[in-house]
């Protein structure tokens, strides 16, 4: 478990809290010179929370957040979010995206007369009408103590002021919120030094409790938990609201369907500002949701993929004109769908022709493809480069997709999961090759096989690894070797910020 440190200006600005082992003044804090390199290991482990007044550019409290950094330790704030607390412009596109939430606030009653005053403590405030406000704003500029002033003007709500505020200014109902919200924020405060000293990483997994289908059900993520702390991991799961706390953890894996225009993506491409090993990594996230850009990429690099083309709402030109050489039944996709939506067979121009428009509602650009009926599709999963495992998802009854969305209830088909020995090599060579040109993640490539070819329909940067699925081979092994990666790469994180320190 890394050791954690909450700096303040003076230790009497404790006096209203539990003691704690963990303070140390911000005079003491500067005044630490480590020569050493063990003790230089130490410290690159360390999570600090700043809680300094002076954060301003050269004050105290921008020093603390500066060495600490320079020291390569996580600390909250940064640098980067106390510049960007300077400067109002940057404040301003950092929450450009907060008026619909304002506007909504305000059509509920809950922003009264022109002006309110609200103080966010680790994402959480005293007003639970404003909850969701105080967590976006700590989600944007993540620093634990921060006062913000919002106005109307012509009966718009926008954000006037953004800043920090010092420890020794919180009320006695604000103290009693910020013991709290500390306390949930990161629970290394409270536990033992014994308790801090039996793990040597901290792996976060993010999941969504309320999503249907999630990528891992509840037996699979306690099978991670396990196989992480047998190899001296301490996996927690976390959502999106703990997007404040990712600096705490060394890794995050992504255990919530991802897309681009979400948290996922976002808290991805947080984690890894922070220096987190991630899983799924933002690029790929970026590169894998989007089933154009994967269709232009297999086609630019010669990975067999199913013949199509790519359909533009402004080409004016007749659809038949633009599909030559294609025959129907063809298959319509969105760019960004998942577990089959947003896909749909057309079996002539005309329904191609009324598909399209409707599609074209909400994306400039369509994949058309030639329909490829098979029994199944392969899943062949792949880390690092090497496989994972394989299976095989059959067309749901009476379907020709894997999931059915017809009905009122979502309908699959069954699995089955094989040795990759016992899988056709030309479809383990397809994936690898599709995958060498995404990255080295975790992946789940979609493949199918007739008579003569097999083509990678696309690439998953978020694969299903369930309990009794994909883990029928390996079992327990899967997440072990999953978790492996993990601790590899956090290892090598470690060693490389030790090399560059000498």
């Amino acid at each position: 478990m890394c050791p954690l440190r909450i700096v303040i200006d003076r230790q009497e600005d404790w006096q209203p809290y539990y003691p704690s082992e963990d303070l140390i003044s911000a005079d003491d804090f500067l005044a630490l010179d480590r020569r050493h390199r063990a003790a230089a290991d130490q410290d690159r482990s360390t999570h600090v929370i700043n809680l300094c007044g002076e954060l301003d550019y050269l004050g105290t409290g921008y020093y603390v957040s500066l060495l600490a950094q320079a020291r390569g330790q996580r600390v909250l704030p940064s640098v980067e979010t106390l510049n960007e607390l300077s400067r109002k412009v940057l404040v301003d596109l950092q929450l450009d995206t907060l008026a619909p939430l304002l506007g909504e606030l305000a059509r509920q009653g809950r922003l009264a007369g022109d002006s309110v005053t609200l103080r966010v403590l680790f994402g959480e405030c005293r007003e639970p009408e404003l909850a969701r406000l105080a967590r976006k704003l700590f989600e944007r500029l993540p620093c634990p103590l921060l006062e913000a002033r919002l106005v109307r003007r012509h009966d718009l709500w926008r954000l006037a002021r953004l800043k920090p505020i010092h420890l020794r200014d919180l009320n006695a109902e604000e103290q009693d919120l910020f013991a709290s919200a500390l306390n949930r924020h990161s629970r290394k405060v409270w536990r033992t030094p014994k308790a801090r000293r039996r793990y040597r990483f901290d792996l976060a997994i993010l999941i969504d409790p309320k999503e249907a289908m999630p990528p891992s059900n509840k037996s699979a993520l306690k099978a991670f938990i396990r196989a992480g702390r047998k190899l001296g991991i301490d996996v927690s799961l976390i959502t999106r609201r703990d997007a404040g706390r990712l600096a705490e953890f060394d890794g995050l894996f992504i255990r919530e369907t991802t897309a681009l225009d979400h948290h996922t993506y976002r808290m991805a491409r947080l984690a890894e500002h922070e220096g987190l090993v991630v899983i799924d990594a933002p690029r790929d996230i970026l590169r894998c949701t989007n089933k154009v850009y994967l269709h232009a990429l297999l086609r630019a690099r010669g990975v067999p993929a199913p013949e199509g083309v790519l359909l533009k709402r402004r080409d004016r030109r007749p659809l038949g004109e633009r599909i030559a050489g294609l025959s129907f039944p063809l298959v319509l996709k969105i760019p960004d769908g998942s577990f089959s939506r947003g896909v749909v067979k057309v079996e002539s121009l005309e329904q191609l022709e009324r598909e399209a428009r409707r599609l074209f509602e909400d994306s400039a650009l369509l994949l058309l493809q030639e329909w490829l009926p098979t029994e199944y599709d392969w899943r062949i999963g792949v880390l690092d480069g090497q496989v994972l495992f394989a299976s095989r998802y059959y067309m749901a009854r009476g379907h020709w997709q894997i999931y059915d969305h017809s009905g009122a209830r979502v309908k699959s088909g069954g699995f089955t999961t094989h040795d990759p020995a016992e899988v056709p090599p030309a479809v383990i060579r397809a994936a690898l090759k599709a995958t060498r040109l995404i990255g080295n993640g975790l992946y789940g490539v979609d493949l199918k096989q007739t008579k003569d070819r097999v083509v990678v329909i696309e690439v998953n940067d978020n694969p299903n690894v369930d309990a009794g699925i994909e883990d029928s081979v390996l079992g327990r092994q899967l997440y072990e070797r999953i978790m492996e990666v993990f601790l590899t790469r956090m290892e090598a994180r470690v060693a490389a910020r030790t090399e560059g320190a000498r």
